[in-house]
């Protein structure tokens, strides 16, 4: 019978969203964490948290906490926690290989009496479609007789300190109702904000891929407005700060939406709605605006730099941030990469610099090398992409600083300029 008396957990994955809960389990229960990066098991090993979720003084307090990247080593656990990644291919198409191979690697060492509980976004009904008969098959156990399944989305936001994952009420769910009442209680027991216990794991499923493909769809439409808004010679922001004052207007700000989760959950749900037969076009149409913001960026840079007389072919251009978002060193499905990619095809040299990303993981992701710093008077344009502290602290003055002393263009992506200190901004 489960209890949670008798829990011992293994987390599969331990990044931005798995350590975090790893350390709040491992404060209570006897936990596991498992990666199959060796290199990420050492570091945590030692104490230290390369994506900056976890202080290290948090880490500490997890003292029922354990890192290994040996399978055999959570071979006795009872709970299996799975958050690994489920991005998307470059046909936009779901790549559930990280979870296919976490639930292989699950199912040969899978026990009667064990619970697999899933928190990587997917499709409605994927958990049951998909992973629950490789867990038979690799097991030889069968489903809902000799062990369960549960489906609990994450909500973790990376980079911010305000919410985490404590205080953000979680969505539980269970293939049976027993499963149902024990997945509950455990996240119940370390998570303070509460819990909502959905009546099937399908629902659960399907409300994590809808609450972002609800922002998905809020930000493209001022996307389009934006968009819309620079044909007129009107000012988007001013445009928001005065619709802004109705009660009921929703502050959301035009920009680059990339992500794990907000740039890659649509597609999950538009998968599984054309499987079945219906065309999401709102979805879909939401998804094309957002995706092109990069390259109207970049369009909307390489204008105001002909009208200032710039040539764009072989012009040094700066992108001041590469991180898919401020104070974050995460990668993750960046859309800044789109701004580089389409200045590259005008044969524009491009410089990109983020005090916050790894190097090593952006070459590797995305072929490009941040620059170590810019230099001063060295641009014929400027780009601010992400809203990191560091950039702000310069000012209109210190951005404009990088550029080219003769003529130079600033375009501030994210609103964190003045106005007058920039020649365009979305």
């Amino acid at each position: 019978m489960m209890t949670l008396s008798n829990t011992r957990i293994a987390l599969i994955g331990l990044g931005y969203v798995g350590l975090p809960l790893a350390v709040e389990f491992g404060k209570r229960y006897p936990t596991v964490g498992f990666d199959i990066r060796a290199a990420r098991v050492e570091e945590l090993r030692r104490g230290h948290d390369s994506t900056l979720e976890v202080e290290p003084d948090l880490l500490a307090q997890a003292t029922q906490l354990d890192f290994t990247h040996q399978l055999a080593d959570i071979a006795q656990c009872t709970v299996y926690i799975v958050t690994v990644p489920t991005p998307i291919d470059a046909a936009k198409r779901p790549d559930l290989t990280p979870l296919v191979k976490a639930s292989e690697a699950i199912g040969s060492i899978l026990k009667r009496g064990d619970t697999v509980i899933y928190e990587s976004t997917v499709y409605p009904g994927c958990t049951e479609e998909v992973c629950v008969p490789i867990l038979e098959r690799v097991s030889g156990l069968r489903f809902n007789v000799d062990f369960c399944v549960g489906y609990s989305p994450e909500r973790i936001n990376p980079g911010d300190k305000a919410h985490r994952v404590t205080n953000i009420l979680k969505v539980t769910s269970g293939s049976t109702p027993a499963t149902a009442d024990f997945v509950d209680a455990l996240y119940a027991s370390i998570i303070t904000a509460g819990t909502h216990k959905a009546p099937t794991i399908k629902v659960a499923e399907a409300a994590k891929v809808i609450e972002n493909t609800q922002r998905d769809l809020n930000i493209a439409l001022v996307n389009d407005l934006a968009i819309l808004f620079n044909k007129l010679g009107i000012d988007t922001l001013d445009v928001l700060e005065a619709a802004g004052t109705k009660w009921n207007f929703l502050p959301f700000r035009p920009g680059l939406v990339g992500g794990h989760c907000i740039g890659v959950d649509p597609y999950y749900l538009t998968h599984k709605a054309q499987e079945v037969g219906h065309h999401p076009q709102v979805i879909l149409a939401g998804r094309r605006t957002n995706d092109g913001m990069g390259a109207y960026v970049a369009d909307q840079v390489i204008k105001l730099m002909v009208r200032k007389g710039i040539n764009p072919v072989h012009a040094r251009i700066l992108i001041l941030g590469l991180a898919f978002k401020e104070n974050c060193p995460d990668l993750r499905n960046t859309r800044v990469v789109d701004i580089v990619e389409t200045l590259q095809g005008y044969n524009a040299r491009v410089d990109v610099f983020d005090p916050w990303v790894d190097a090593d993981e952006a070459c590797h992701e995305y072929g490009i090398t941040p620059i170590a710093s810019p230099d001063a008077g060295a641009y014929d344009a400027v780009i601010l992409a992400v809203a990191h502290d560091e950039f702000k602290q310069l000012g209109g003055q210190g951005v404009r600083a990088f550029g080219k002393p003769e003529a130079n263009v600033v375009y501030d992506v994210k609103y964190v300029l003045p106005r007058d200190a920039v020649d365009g901004r979305l």
